[in-house]
């Protein structure tokens, strides 16, 4: 029943921003911690981002922490992932997730995903 469907990417020039949402179909989105995780081409799955059931308990992988912001509104059951200063390095295929807590996200212990959409920074 549960459901995340993940919108959003598009291609961008280094330094420039996007918004990733992540929409929860169920009608328990405010129990489940949510967050990102990337893969580029090539690359290993990378954690980046997650947000606690009950905001503002985040955690940030090192590499998007102080460019990224992650946020939820839960009357509109949605995630959102804030990108700034986008660096082509930033490029891969983001996937919403959920979990039990944002710390499990951190330590890549997730119950569901997302789709993915597609993120290209261009230099």
């Amino acid at each position: 029943q549960v459901q995340l469907v993940d919108s959003g990417g598009g291609l961008v020039r280094a330094g420039g921003s996007l918004r990733l949402s992540c929409t929860f179909s169920g009608r328990t989105f405010s129990t489940y911690a949510l967050g990102w995780f990337r893969r580029g081409a090539g690359e290993e799955r990378e954690f980046v981002a997650a947000i606690s059931g009950v905001a503002p308990n985040t955690y940030y992988a090192n590499s998007v922490k102080g460019r990224f912001t992650i946020s939820r509104d839960n009357a509109q059951n949605t995630a959102y992932l804030q990108m700034n200063s986008l660096k082509p390095e930033d490029t891969a295929v983001y996937y919403c997730a959920a979990g039990l807590s944002a710390a499990a996200l951190s330590s890549n212990r997730v119950d569901y995903w997302g789709q993915g959409t597609q993120v290209t920074v261009s230099s």
